[in-house]
């Protein structure tokens, strides 16, 4: 029984000594993957077929060496179907902050309103396009607030260009 006590109050100790800014640098890392991976289903590479991650295929995005995917279109002309907004200007709205949030997130640059953004994002997707995944899109609004609440922390443009976070 004593030795159950030890093993307890050792695994607590070290459990405790996780820092919430650790896991705001976890959470930047996943939110981008989710985001960065559902950009690349959207767009065509001119030339190219990628659908691994790759510096190629950051080098593609960021030379703007890509068009948005005919079958993005019908998805959110047909799928999605979001109601106010045009699904032409869904689409390419969507594929921008696809991009441009995620490259926001690994370099910690505006790292609270990217995620406020992603945020905004994700409750749009849970309300409007695919209201069954509520369980998948409340963890990313967990590790969303945990990036607004905390910022971008000691690894982030935000702290080396303002010395605070963002």
């Amino acid at each position: 029984m004593q030795s159950m006590t030890k093993i307890l109050t050792t695994t607590t100790g070290v459990m405790s000594k996780i820092q919430i800014c650790q896991l705001a640098i976890l959470a930047r890392f996943v939110m981008a993957s989710i985001f960065w991976k559902s950009a690349m289903t959207k767009i065509a590479f001119n030339g190219e077929g990628m659908t691994e991650f790759s510096l190629s295929q950051i080098w593609h995005v960021i030379t703007l060496n890509w068009t948005v995917a005919d079958s993005t279109y019908m998805l959110f002309e047909y799928e999605y179907a979001l109601p106010i907004i045009p699904f032409e200007w869904a689409a390419n709205l969507s594929v921008a902050a696809e991009i441009l949030l995620p490259m926001a997130l690994i370099l910690g640059f505006f790292t609270r309103y990217a995620a406020l953004t992603m945020l905004g994002m994700t409750l749009v997707i849970q309300i409007f396009v695919y209201p069954n995944l509520w369980a998948v899109h409340a963890l990313w609004v967990i590790a969303l607030l945990v990036i607004m609440s905390k910022g971008g922390g000691r690894l982030s443009l935000d702290r080396l260009i303002c010395g605070k976070c963002l």
